[in-house]
């Protein structure tokens, strides 16, 4: 069976107009006009399976939200195929958008003066949607999403949190087998993002829908996503699990030793301190010796040691070093 998503060698470029600053720059380009190309994706090639949910990384102009509007069908690639559920996207064959959704935290596809349902009642229209088959969809939304009373209020009266929960509806009420979402908890307090992480995984569960989620909020990506794409500079550095990237990447783990009596000892002996704080100090240690440097802790300070953990770094620290260049392209690749 193909894959929901496949892509290869896609690439996408752009042609800039340049000019200097000034009078006389602005009226030579009235005349000649300079233009550079920009690669926003570079080549870029993978597979998403049936059912599942993967995180797309990268910093900002990476060319990640370009890739997701080639998958979408909303842009055409310089080069390259993909195809989704079997479609060329960028046809935009009717068959292929009532199986997809692209939710872009960001925009607003509901209209702001009239109650979310009746923009829902239009998208039941435009998909074609039997009746009963909107009820249910509808209801099922509902009791996932917690949308109550907010279906029947102007979008404009919604508060930011309360908006996102519709537009998730406004975006599955067609029951799309392909969902990209761009930047989904963008600007939501740290409740309504728990709340969206939790109805993306349950949504995930209940109907197997193929997920391509991308986020700065690295908890999405850790709560939701077992497998990364990691993209920079419009290439593609590292395709594989998430707990992998960290094993590549952070040659190093961190002992967290918490001593009685808030005791501050030197800890240099055993690796690099990286915070010390009210007996509570951080050590970076290699990762091929941590279970003999954390021994040695463990001895040295048998009698005072209150609580100690072994832990991976941050996500965002590793992900830092992928962008860094710290690590070469082959070294990285999964």
């Amino acid at each position: 069976m193909n894959a929901p998503v496949f892509v290869r060698d896609l690439a996408k470029s752009y042609r800039v107009h340049e000019r200097e600053e000034g009078l006389g720059a602005a009226m030579r380009a009235l005349v000649k006009r300079r233009y550079r190309d920009v690669r926003a994706v570079d080549g870029i090639t993978f597979e998403i399976g049936e059912g599942e949910v993967v995180g797309f990384l990268g910093p900002n102009g990476a060319g990640k939200t370009t890739t997701l509007k080639m998958l979408a069908g909303l842009l055409y690639p310089t080069s390259g195929e993909a195809t989704v559920l079997g479609h060329t996207p960028w046809l935009r064959e009717s068959r292929f958008l009532t199986q997809i959704t692209l939710l872009m935290g960001n925009r607003s596809q509901l209209v702001w003066d009239i109650p979310a349902a009746d923009s829902f009642r239009v998208l039941q229209q435009i998909y074609e949607i039997g009746e009963s088959d909107y009820r249910v969809r509808l209801d099922e939304l509902s009791d996932l999403l917690d949308l109550g009373p907010l279906l029947h209020k102007p979008v404009r009266q919604l508060s930011l949190g309360e908006r996102m929960k519709v537009e998730f509806a406004a975006s599955l009420v067609h029951a799309p087998r392909v969902i990209f979402l761009d930047e989904p908890t963008i600007g939501l307090d740290v409740t309504a993002q728990t709340r969206i992480r939790r109805f993306v995984a349950d949504y995930n569960r209940r109907t197997g829908a193929t997920i391509l989620l991308t986020s700065h909020y690295m908890d999405d990506v850790v709560a939701l996503c077992r497998r990364v794409l990691v993209i920079h500079h419009g290439k593609l550095l590292y395709d594989g699990g998430l707990a992998d990237l960290a094993t590549r990447m952070a040659p190093y783990k961190l002992v967290v030793v918490t001593l009685a009596d808030g005791a501050s000892p030197r800890f240099d002996e055993f690796g690099e301190v990286v915070a010390s704080e009210e007996g509570r100090t951080t050590v970076r240690v290699p990762r091929e010796s941590a279970a003999e440097r954390t021994a040695a802790i463990i001895r040295a300070f048998e009698q005072q040691v209150v609580d100690l953990s072994v832990e991976d770094p941050p996500i965002e620290e590793v992900i830092d070093r992928v962008f860094s260049g710290e690590r070469p392209l082959s070294q990285v690749r999964s």
